[in-house]
C-alpha cells in the first residue's frame, strides 16, 4: 500500500508521499474548482458522467462548487452569485451526484485523489430543504456563543450527510456601513462580538481538533479583509483602513480563530486596502495570516476573484499575470472554475513560477483532504441524508433561535406582552406577515412558518386572526434575480385602504415592516446591486404606519430586514416595536413567541441603528475626536450598539476591581453583581467595556471586551466574574508593537453601549 493510503501514517508523510508522485497537471488540478463548468462533467439532466469527467478533467479535480445546486445545466449568470429562482438537488441526490463524483475520482484517476466538496452555510447549510436558522445578523443579536455552537453543529451535520466537507462560513468581517447590502451576512460592527460568535461557529462546524469528526465539516474564514467598510458602503468597493484600524478592528476575528482552533481555509476578499486587492496582497496573505500568526491552512479565492485582478482591479490585461500574481501573493485555490490557474503549468515551465510554490498550495490543499478524512471515506449515505436533515430538534433549535434573536426596541406602556385572553381579533398587516423573508444565502426549507401562521396557531380557540397586505415592496423576493423592481404606488395605497378597513376591526394589531432578500443582499455584479444610499423603509410602509397607527389601537410593529432601518417615525410613534432581522424558517413562531411572553426578548443590538444616512458611520467605538456635532441635528444615534429591552427589568451593579493595581502581564478581575428586579423570568445580557485613558496612540471611547447573557427569574441575584487579559488592554504602538502601556483603565459595564456604570483599573510598569 502507498504510504499516502495508509490511515496509520502521520498526515505529513502521506503529503510528502503524495506530492512526489503527482505530475505537474496534476498538482494543478488540485488548485481549481468546477461550478460554472460542472456541465463538463455531467449529462444534460444533470446525472454526473465518469466518461465525461475523464475526457474533460484526466488528472482529477480539487474540489466541487456547490454539488447541491444544478450548475452546469440549465443554471448560468456567469456571476458569483446562486441563478435566479433555481430548484436544486434534494438531500438524496446529492449524495448520490456527490457518491458518483467521488468514485470516478478515487478509481478512475492515477492517483484516486478525492474532491473537496463545499458548499454555503451562512446561517445554516444553503440546500433544499436544510433547516435555515436566523441571519447572521440576527444570530449576533442572541449575544449567545453557546448558541450559535449548537447551530452550526446542525448546519454541518446536514451537510456532511450530503457529501460536503468544507463550507464557505463563517463570515468574520467586522460591518461598519449598514448601506452595504452584506451587513446582514455579518455578526455586525464590534470586534470582540464577531470574534467570539466567529469562534462558537468554528466549534460547531468543525470541533475543537482534527481529524474531522464524520458529523463535521471544515470552516472557510471570510473574507480577509475589510471587506464590511467598503467606500460609499457599496460591495466590493476599496476600504480606506490604516495599518491601526487593520489590527485593531479587522484583523482579530481571523487571527483568534487560526490561533485558537486548526483552520486550514480562508478566502480573500474581494476588495482592495491601500491599492492593493486582497488576491495579490502578499503583505496580507502570506506576511500577516502566514508568518505572523503561523497559519498553514489554504488561502482560497472568492468566487472570480483573480479574474477580477483583471476585469475589476485593473492591475493587469493578462489572466496569466493575475494568475502569477495570486499564486505568489499566497491564494493557493481558485474559485469556482479553471480560468487563471489553468496557466500555471506554463507559467512553472517558463521560470515565472516556482514549482516550490506550487507544491506548497498543494500541500496545503492535501492537508485538508487528510485531515477531513476524505482519503478514508469521501462516500455519504444517500439512504441516510434526508434523515438527518431538519429533524425535530433541529426545528425546535431554530424556533429557540428565532425567539432568542428578536430584539424589544420599544414598549410603551407595557404593551407587551399581550393577553391573549383579552383579545378577539387580532389583524396581521403587512406582506411579509404571510411572504416569509429569510435573508440570502438560503435555499428553500421544507415549511417556512409565517408571522401570520405563527399568530393563526397562537391563537387557535382564544381570538380570529384577521390578515391584509398593507404594502407590497417589490414585485418578487428572489435574492438571486438581477432586477429589482419596486411596486408602484398606486397599487400599494390601495392596499394600505384595505388594511386600514381591517385594522380598523381588531382589538390588536401586528405589522409586519422592513426589507426582503432584493432589498438588502450581496450586490456580486454591476447588474445584480444590493446595496442602498439611504436607509429609511421603501415604498409606502411609512404611510401605512401612520395610517394604521392613526387609529389609535394597541399595535406591535414587527420588523423583518436584513441592515439597521433608519425607522425614526416608528422609534416614536409605534407603541411596541421588535426588530427581527430575519429569523429564519421559525420566524412565525418566534415572533409570536415573543408577543404572547412565552419568550421573553432578551436580543441585543450588534449593530448601531443611526437616524440617517448623514450620521454615518456611527459605530459606537469612536475615537475622542468624533462626534462633535452636527448643525441642526443631533450625533446620537436611533438606537445604540448592545441596546435591548426587557418584559422584566434588571440593576447590573458598578464593576468591582478585585485586583485593582496589576502589572503589564498579569490577568485582572472584574466582578458585576446583576439582580432581576421585575415579576419575570428573562435574559440580559452584562456587557463590559474598556476605556485606556492616555495612551501613546489614540484610543477608542470605549471598546467591548467581555459579555454575558444570563437568565433570572424575578428578585434572583447573581455575580459575573470577568478576567481581562494582557491582550484585552494592549494597544499597537507607534513602532506597531503589541504592548500594555503602564496608566489607568476606565471599566465600565451595563446593558448597552450607553448605560454604563465604571472603575478605574491601574496597571503599572
Amino acid at each position: 500500500m502507498p504510504i499516502y493510503k495508509d490511515p496509520r501514517q502521520p498526515v505529513e508523510k502521506r503529503v510528502d508521499d503524495l506530492l512526489a508522485r503527482m505530475t505537474l497537471d496534476e498538482k494543478v488540478a488540485q488548485l481549481e474548482t468546477i461550478w460554472e463548468q460542472k456541465a463538463k462533467v455531467q449529462t444534460p439532466d444533470g446525472r454526473f458522467s465518469a466518461e465525461f469527467a475523464s475526457k474533460n478533467f484526466p488528472n482529477g479535480i480539487g474540489g466541487f462548487a456547490r454539488p447541491s445546486d444544478f450548475r452546469g445545466v440549465t443554471q448560468s449568470n456567469g456571476a458569483a452569485g446562486a441563478a435566479g429562482e433555481a430548484v436544486n438537488r434534494d438531500a438524496r441526490q446529492t449524495a448520490e451526484y456527490v457518491n458518483a463524483a467521488q468514485h470516478w475520482a478515487v478509481e478512475h484517476t492515477r492517483l484516486g485523489i478525492p474532491i473537496l466538496m463545499h458548499e454555503e452555510s451562512l446561517h445554516g447549510y444553503v440546500a433544499r430543504d436544510a433547516t435555515s436558522f436566523p441571519q447572521a445578523i440576527a444570530l449576533a443579536s442572541t449575544w449567545d456563543p453557546e448558541l450559535m455552537t449548537r447551530i452550526f453543529s446542525v448546519a454541518a451535520r446536514e451537510a456532511r450527510a450530503r457529501g460536503a466537507t468544507l463550507v464557505l462560513a463563517p463570515v468574520v468581517d467586522v460591518a461598519r456601513d449598514p448601506r452595504w447590502g452584506r451587513i446582514e451576512e455579518t455578526f455586525g460592527e464590534d470586534t470582540h462580538l464577531t470574534t467570539q460568535m466567529g469562534l462558537a461557529a468554528v466549534r460547531g462546524f468543525q470541533g475543537p481538533t482534527l481529524p474531522l469528526p464524520a458529523d463535521k465539516v471544515m470552516v472557510t474564514l471570510k473574507h480577509f479583509t475589510g471587506h464590511g467598510w467598503p467606500e460609499g458602503g457599496m460591495n466590493v468597493g476599496p476600504a480606506h483602513v490604516g495599518e491601526h484600524e487593520l489590527r485593531e478592528i479587522f484583523f482579530p476575528p481571523f487571527e483568534a480563530a487560526v490561533k485558537t482552533y486548526p483552520v486550514r481555509s480562508v478566502m480573500a476578499s474581494y476588495n482592495e486596502i491601500d491599492g492593493i486587492p486582497s488576491h495579490a496582497n502578499d503583505r496580507l496573505l502570506n506576511g500577516v495570516l502566514r508568518r505572523e500568526w503561523g497559519y498553514r491552512g489554504a488561502v482560497v479565492s472568492d468566487y472570480y476573484g483573480i479574474r477580477e485582478l483583471v476585469t475589476r482591479h485593473h492591475l493587469t490585461d493578462d489572466i496569466k499575470e493575475a494568475a502569477e500574481r495570486a499564486i505568489k501573493s499566497g491564494v493557493d485555490v481558485e474559485t469556482p472554475d479553471p480560468e487563471a490557474y489553468v496557466r500555471l503549468p506554463e507559467l512553472v515551465r517558463e521560470g515565472r513560477v516556482p514549482m516550490a510554490l506550487i507544491d506548497q498550495a498543494v500541500r496545503h490543499v492535501l492537508e485538508l483532504k487528510f485531515e477531513s478524512g476524505l482519503f478514508e471515506n469521501p462516500y455519504p449515505d444517500p439512504a441516510t441524508a434526508e434523515a438527518k436533515t431538519a429533524t425535530p430538534n433541529a426545528i425546535a433549535l431554530a424556533r429557540e433561535a428565532a425567539g432568542k434573536a428578536i430584539v424589544l426596541l420599544r414598549n410603551e406602556h407595557g404593551l407587551l406582552p399581550l393577553d391573549a385572553s383579552k383579545l378577539k381579533r387580532v389583524a396581521v398587516v403587512g406582506t411579509h406577515a404571510k411572504d416569509t423573508p429569510i435573508g440570502g444565502y438560503s435555499d428553500v426549507p421544507s415549511h417556512v412558518v409565517s408571522v401570520l401562521e405563527g399568530l393563526q396557531e397562537a391563537g387557535k380557540g382564544k381570538f380570529a386572526v384577521d390578515y391584509s397586505e398593507g404594502v407590497r415592496l417589490t414585485e418578487s423576493r428572489c435574492w438571486s434575480c438581477d432586477e429589482v423592481k419596486l411596486v408602484p404606488a398606486s397599487v400599494n395605497r390601495r392596499l394600505i385602504a384595505a388594511a386600514v378597513q381591517t385594522a380598523k376591526k381588531a382589538d390588536a394589531i401586528v405589522m409586519v415592516l422592513g426589507e426582503n432578500e432584493q432589498l438588502s443582499r450581496e450586490a456580486w455584479a454591476d447588474t445584480h446591486l444590493g446595496d442602498r444610499a439611504s436607509l429609511g423603509l421603501v415604498g409606502q410602509q411609512e404611510e401605512l404606519a401612520k395610517a394604521v397607527l392613526a387609529l389609535k389601537k394597541p399595535t406591535v410593529v414587527v420588523l423583518l430586514n436584513g441592515r439597521p432601518l433608519s425607522v425614526n417615525y416608528l422609534a416614536e410613534h409605534a407603541p411596541a416595536l421588535l426588530e427581527g432581522w430575519y429569523l429564519g424558517q421559525e420566524t412565525g413562531h418566534g415572533v409570536a413567541d415573543v408577543l404572547f411572553g412565552k419568550v421573553n426578548p432578551g436580543g441585543k443590538l450588534p449593530v448601531t441603528v443611526p437616524r440617517s444616512v448623514g450620521q454615518l458611520p456611527v459605530f459606537y467605538n469612536h475615537k475622542p475626536t468624533a462626534r462633535r456635532g452636527y448643525l441642526f441635528d443631533t450625533t446620537k444615534p436611533l438606537y445604540p450598539f448592545g441596546f435591548g429591552l426587557s418584559y422584566t427589568s434588571f440593576d447590573i451593579s458598578a464593576p468591582r476591581v478585585l485586583t485593582p493595581t496589576i502589572a503589564a502581564n498579569q490577568t485582572a478581575r472584574i466582578a458585576v453583581d446583576i439582580a432581576n428586579t421585575g415579576s419575570r423570568a428573562g435574559d440580559e445580557v452584562v456587557q463590559l467595556y474598556v476605556h485606556d485613558d492616555e495612551a501613546s496612540v489614540t484610543r477608542p471611547m470605549i471598546a467591548l471586551k467581555r459579555f454575558e447573557r444570563v437568565t433570572l427569574q424575578p428578585g434572583e441575584r447573581r455575580t459575573i466574574t470577568f478576567e481581562l487579559t494582557p491582550d484585552d488592554l494592549a494597544l499597537w504602538n507607534p513602532q506597531m508593537k503589541r504592548v500594555v502601556e503602564p496608566g489607568t483603565f476606565t471599566i465600565y459595564a451595563g446593558p448597552s453601549s450607553v448605560d454604563l456604570k465604571n472603575a478605574k483599573l491601574t496597571v503599572t510598569g
